[in-house]
């Protein structure tokens, strides 16, 4: 009888040991949701520097590397859940593979992919997402489909024989899923290079400066910005309209009563002035009786009757 006890209870701990085991392997890899400002780690596909083939691992699997370290954080680059701003990440020292890279990046050879957790990571994968040559042994056929957002980088420039010309001056847009469906959640993102500044040569052994301007969305529409060519009366155009007439308003009104007024009355008074000392001169005022006969008050010569 204990023999058969101890039995009931090995096979009681085993299944208990092994349900408990297949509880954690469903365990999702994805938390909640993001928090306002809480950080998202961005990674790109490893490629080869001699093809701009990506990188596989012996079992097929796709390698993705943390984006290159940023000089001004010491750590690869960042972005901020629902923070709008402007990044500044300089590459500190681009090496000869990297040079390549960028070759095929800026020519379209091969695009510079990369991608963002779609909800916050959990620390354990969070530490391999900063662990240089790491390899994603989940990566299949749609296997992160729901844990990564991809996040394409468009770089752009020109190819010289010695130097690249690099748009460095990024556009970044995240779209979060709409609080009602998935709060916390990335649901798209992209980044282009804008030509708001001149191009920066790069040679072998520079510094890369990038800058980041990023921008979120809190659902997956862009908001209308373009009202075509000649445009569209809006509130906006109305309400500056109205306040540059007022303001043109108060200016001439300024004017005419601070300086125009008081001059013209001047003028009006050295006029009058200068009519009565002329027709105390010249002539006189007649002044009419109602028979027809009038009296002048002449220039000294008195006051007669005249027909």
């Amino acid at each position: 009888m204990p023999g058969h006890l101890s039995l009931v209870l090995r096979l009681l701990i085993a299944f208990y040991t092994a349900l408990a085991a297949a509880e954690s392997a469903q365990t999702p890899l994805v938390q909640t949701a993001y928090k306002v400002g809480e950080p998202i780690p961005v990674s790109c596909l490893n490629r080869s520097t001699e093809s701009g083939e990506h990188i596989q691992d012996a079992s097929g699997q796709l390698s993705y590397i943390p984006f290159p370290t940023c000089n001004e954080t010491g750590r690869p680059l960042e972005l901020l859940f629902g923070v709008e701003k402007d990044i500044n990440c300089t590459i500190d020292f681009i090496d000869d593979p990297f040079f390549h890279l960028l070759e095929f990046y800026v020519h379209n050879d091969a695009p510079m992919t990369c991608r963002i957790p779609t909800k916050p990571l959990p620390p354990s994968a969070l530490k391999d997402q900063y662990e240089q040559g790491t390899k994603d042994t989940t990566e299949g056929q749609g296997a992160l489909s729901e844990i990564y957002t991809p996040m394409i980088v468009a770089l752009t420039g020109t190819l010289q024989l010695s130097h690249l010309h690099v748009s460095t001056s990024m556009n970044v847009l995240v779209h979060a899923a709409p609080k009602s469906v998935a709060p916390g959640t990335i649901a798209a993102a992209t980044a282009y290079s804008i030509s708001r500044d001149p191009p920066t040569r790069i040679v072998i052994g520079d510094a890369l400066p990038l800058r980041f301007s990023v921008r979120w969305y809190p659902n997956t529409s862009l908001p209308s910005g373009w009202a075509g060519v000649g445009g569209h009366l809006t509130f906006s155009t109305l309400v500056y309209c109205l306040i540059s007439a007022g303001a043109s308003a108060a200016i001439c009104l300024a004017y005419f009563r601070g300086i125009e007024l008081p001059r013209r009355l001047k003028m009006h008074g050295k006029d009058r002035i200068g009519g009565m000392e002329r027709g105390g001169s010249l002539g006189g005022y007649g002044i009419t009786n109602g028979g027809g006969y009038g009296y002048g008050i002449g220039n000294g010569n008195g006051i007669g009757k005249r027909d």
